[in-house]
């Protein structure tokens, strides 16, 4: 089991970091991994299921998953 640390939470499209890069600018593929669910950040007992993806860029693949909290607001995490 993965253990996911929140990386932010931003408007669909604006910057966000996830491992160095901005997942906006990249191609997400589905990970293989299961839908992971996940606690809104500023109201932690509030579940979201969230997707896992994998960007590739530069030559390394980053794992992280993502998910729409509410309209266009979008939670980031990371494996911890």
């Amino acid at each position: 089991m993965t253990i996911w640390k929140t990386v932010g939470v931003v408007v669909e499209g604006d910057h966000i970091n996830v491992s160095g890069v901005n997942p906006w600018n990249h191609e997400w593929k589905k990970s293989e991994q299961e839908l992971v669910q996940l606690p809104h950040p500023s109201h932690p007992h509030q579940m979201h299921t969230m997707e896992v993806y994998e960007i590739e860029t530069a030559g390394r693949y980053i794992l992280f998953a993502a998910g729409e909290l509410s309209a266009n607001v979008w939670g980031f995490y990371v494996p911890a």
